[in-house]
């Protein structure tokens, strides 16, 4: 199996996380500072290029009652970008987008469980959220015999 590539983007940064081969698990590898769009897809694509990925998963903001705000149009604008960017790059990957809904929220709350500092929680915290919304996407296909 190849691995699952997550981005949770923001405005100033990119949380990115990777699946294990055997989708079980997440492991946020990277934050990426935001600079121009065409330099933030050349990362992506570095990282794409290092690891064997097969799927690009990409956190959708949404409130309590699944509506889309201002962020969740930012992140589908990004994602319509990114994939135009791949296909220039000769690479049809299937992008999908999942509920990153308080993501972000449990990230700080596990980081001040472990006592780390503001500057150190904002060095991580991008990070760890994309990994906990790729383990969210993996647990729900836990035990199925769905094709993720």
């Amino acid at each position: 199996m190849q691995r699952i590539l997550c981005l949770d983007v923001g405005t100033k940064r990119i949380g990115v996380a990777i699946s294990d081969p055997f989708g079980k698990t997440a492991q946020g590898i990277t934050t990426l500072i935001r600079t121009t769009f065409p330099k933030d897809c050349a990362q992506i694509l570095k990282i794409f290029q290092e690891y064997d990925v097969e799927k690009i998963l990409i956190g959708l903001p949404t409130d309590l009652e699944d509506a889309e705000g201002p962020q969740a149009k930012k992140v589908r604008f990004f994602e319509e970008g990114l994939e135009k960017f791949l296909k220039e790059n000769h690479l049809d990957i299937q992008i999908q987008f999942w509920d990153e809904s308080f993501s972000s929220r449990e990230a700080e709350s596990i980081l001040l469980e472990g006592d780390l500092s503001r500057k150190k929680r904002r060095k991580v915290i991008d990070k760890l959220a994309a990994a906990l919304i790729l383990q969210d996407y993996l647990n729900s296909y836990e035990g199925t015999s769905k094709n993720l």
